[in-house]
């Protein structure tokens, strides 16, 4: 039972910003490449944004380069996602998701090769 919980997702006007957290089990977190997904109604879900294990490479879709940030609290065992200048095409639900490796800088971008997903937070971007 690997548990994955994403929260802070809500309504916002666009242009605006939002912070979206990844609290994982820390076994999961400790040994598991993580990223962000999205998913808009009738669309296939796709990537957003990835870290390696040790947070030190990150990756981004092009749709949101250079608008979202994507760390990682291993402390906290949390994986964060900052958006901003947020537009309507955003509008989605925003899964986390979780790959154990072995390497500590790695990650994937295909959402079937990630083994463990949180529950999904919507976001909505109005016009």
């Amino acid at each position: 039972q690997v548990q994955l919980v994403e929260t802070g997702g809500g309504l916002v006007q666009a242009g605006g910003s939002l912070r979206l957290s990844c609290t994982a089990s820390e076994h999961t977190f400790s040994s598991s490449a993580m990223a962000w997904f999205r998913q808009a109604p009738g669309k296939e879900r796709e990537f957003v944004a990835a870290a390696s294990r040790s947070g030190s490479n990150t990756g981004y879709a092009d749709s949101v380069k250079g608008r979202f940030t994507v760390s990682r609290d291993n402390a906290k065992n949390t994986l964060y996602l900052q958006m901003n200048s947020l537009k309507p095409e955003d509008t989605a639900v925003y899964y986390c998701a979780a790959v154990p490796l072995l390497l500590t800088s790695g990650y994937h971008t295909r959402p079937n090769l990630y083994r463990y997903w949180g529950q999904g937070t919507q976001v909505t971007v109005s016009s």
